[in-house]
């Protein structure tokens, strides 16, 4: 699974509503095909490892796939039925903001519809509506 090597602060703040629209990564970069998030959230590097996997099987391991986002917040949990005070949980997982229009995912080298299909797939993975987009050309 995706996550950083080092952090600078090990525990931050969650942070309030993800606001307004991604101005940067909402375009197609590297591949022809991508996914791209028409919801804002928070997704973590187990949503984005399974998308990863569906659309790899899919493929069955064709073309290149390009991963555009990093969960690099971590997220904290307190154990099960732990009583209220003694300070913040320790780091449970980590997630990536995803503002709305971000490209999420990448593929090249394969059709447009064996592409199309494998975000399909991948999309059900993943907790923000998404949607289809071809390279501009």
């Amino acid at each position: 699974m995706l996550m950083p090597k080092k952090v600078k602060h090990r525990k931050i703040h969650r942070g309030g509503e993800i606001r307004g629209v991604a101005t940067k990564g909402n375009t197609v970069s590297f591949g022809t095909y991508g996914l791209k998030a028409m919801t804002s959230g928070l997704i973590s590097a187990r949503q984005i490892e399974a998308a990863r996997r569906a659309m790899t099987r899919y493929v069955k391991r064709g073309g290149k796939i390009w991963i555009r986002i990093f969960p690099d917040k971590p997220m904290t949990k307190k154990g099960d039925e732990t009583p209220m005070g003694k300070g913040k949980g320790s780091v449970d997982h980590f997630v990536a903001k995803t503002k709305q229009g971000r490209v999420l995912f990448e593929m090249d080298g394969i059709t447009e519809a064996i592409a199309k299909e494998a975000m399909r797939l991948a999309s059900h993975k993943l907790n923000v509506k998404t949607k289809f987009v071809v390279k501009e050309k």
